[in-house]
């Protein structure tokens, strides 16, 4: 018998509460967790940003995932798009890292195969842990020494693209096991189609987005990766935020 997902009211969840549904999975290796919030039609951005589908809870769990993670993958594009900073959390954060043997801050982990990323970037500017850069052995020099100037960690994967075991293979080197992953679609894409993508949270915002948005995973590969739900938030204004597992 399929266990069925756990079903929960928004109304009073306390960062506790939420913490619990999200904590982790106790395993031996890395987790690579995802996290997106889409339009019920499947858009993940509107005027090509997702703050118009985000909500409160959302924002509260999108900071929450961040607290439980080791670090924070993001693609380059989704770092210029977004306008990234260094991560931030609040002194309940910090508690929330410290009590699971958490560094104090998770660092944020950009891909980006040319190393086209400003140094004078936010990024860079506005942190307080120095971002881990990886990039290809083939990417222009002057670039990679740049963002080593600007405080980056550059690691170079491979010398024309970056695969995904590298990927993890260099973060779980630095001891980073729990994977957070904001996007965009398509770092996602390759991730789901390598089967390195254990989990995804997803917050269904209440609203149909028309037009050509993207949707969260892009890819050119075909594949099917089975996943189950685990549990479902309902908020008040109609928002569900769920949190998929891979299937065994």
């Amino acid at each position: 018998m399929t266990d069925l997902p756990r079903v929960v009211t928004a109304t009073g969840i306390t960062d506790d509460e939420l913490a619990e549904l999200y904590e982790y999975p106790d395993v031996p290796g890395p987790w690579l967790r995802a996290n997106f919030v889409v339009s019920l039609d499947g858009a993940i951005t509107t005027n090509g940003s997702s703050t118009g589908l985000t909500n409160p809870l959302d924002q509260r769990t999108f900071k929450l995932l961040r607290d439980l993670a080791d670090v924070v993958l993001v693609g380059a594009a989704t770092i210029r798009i977004e306008d990234y900073i260094g991560v931030r959390t609040s002194d309940e954060g910090l508690q929330r890292r410290a009590d699971r043997g958490l560094a104090t801050l998770p660092p944020l982990a950009v891909v980006s195969g040319r190393a086209d990323i400003d140094p004078e970037s936010r990024l860079l500017t506005n942190t307080i842990v120095p971002p881990i850069i990886l990039t290809t052995t083939t990417a222009p020099t002057t670039a990679k020494r740049n963002l080593t100037a600007a405080g980056a960690q550059v690691i170079e994967l491979g010398p024309d693209r970056i695969e995904t075991a590298a990927m993890i293979d260099a973060l779980t080197s630095l001891g980073l096991r729990k994977i957070l992953c904001e996007g965009g679609p398509t770092l996602t894409g390759q991730l789901a189609a390598d089967h390195a993508l254990d989990e995804l949270c997803v917050t269904t915002a209440p609203s149909v987005v028309c037009g050509n948005a993207q949707r969260i995973t892009h890819t050119d590969r075909h594949s099917t990766v089975g996943m189950r739900c685990n549990h479902i938030i309902f908020d008040a204004d109609g928002a569900q935020l769920a949190r998929w597992v891979r299937s065994s």
